[in-house]
């Protein structure tokens, strides 16, 4: 009776704050469970082909978001782990003009398993890496579809980083009427030199949301005409 009472007394806005704070929670829990490559059995319902292409090209190569991955099988190429760069797990966006909290946000977006592979070719190392995140509509309500931008670094670790090789790419996420809706993208591209002794041990693949990238490249100035 008491929670009844608190749901009628809740405005149109508290309602959504609600259910996407549950939504939130549902999609950290999907990635600790076991079972598809989600995690539960609601979002590999839901998205078959999200998880079949998952299964497809990782088997079960992947992990939840802070779990350590597996290590290598015997004679099975070292790869390097993923990691989310700090302060890049998410990407929130709201109305126009409006940071994206409370009522204002119109949609965020995480990440809740990734996956690599990688094959060596002659000197270089081609490197597969896979993202599978959730987009959840905010208060303030999401566009139809939501462009998704995600940055792949290959990192050497250590005191003083170096960034190998770094590459953004993008997906597009067509929304529901549900308000959450999970997404996919594969790195398939990523290639850099094969590591000498052991430096390849403190490698490592960066990824997360770089919201940079949706912006429009500056105008190249034209060139002033000589006198």
């Amino acid at each position: 009776m008491r929670n009844g009472l608190m749901m009628r007394t809740m405005g149109q806005g508290g309602r959504l704050l609600m259910a996407l704070a549950l939504a939130v929670a549902g999609a950290a829990l999907s990635g600790c469970g076991g079972g598809g490559i989600l995690g539960g059995s609601s979002d590999s319902s839901s998205s078959p082909s999200i998880s079949s292409r998952f299964s497809e090209l990782f088997g079960s190569k992947s992990q939840a978001v802070g779990e350590t991955p597996p290590p290598p099988a015997e004679n099975e190429l070292s790869c390097p782990p993923v990691t989310i760069r700090a302060g890049a797990s998410t990407f929130a966006v709201g109305v126009p003009g409006k940071e994206a909290v409370g009522n204002d946000l119109r949609y965020q977006a995480s990440i809740t398993r990734t996956a690599r592979d990688c094959t060596r070719n002659g000197g270089q190392i081609t490197a597969r890496i896979g993202i599978l995140g959730r987009v959840i509509a905010g208060p303030a309500g999401a566009p139809p579809t939501v462009e998704v931008p995600l940055r792949v670094a290959v990192v050497q670790g250590g005191v003083q980083e170096k960034t190998i090789t770094t590459k953004v790419f993008r997906t597009t996420v067509t929304m529901n009427d549900q308000g959450s809706v999970p997404f996919s993208l594969v790195a398939e591209d990523v290639v850099y030199p094969v590591p000498s002794g052991s430096t390849g041990d403190a490698y490592i693949f960066y990824i997360g949301f770089d919201p940079q990238a949706l912006k429009p490249e500056p105008a190249p100035r034209a060139a002033r005409k000589k006198k």
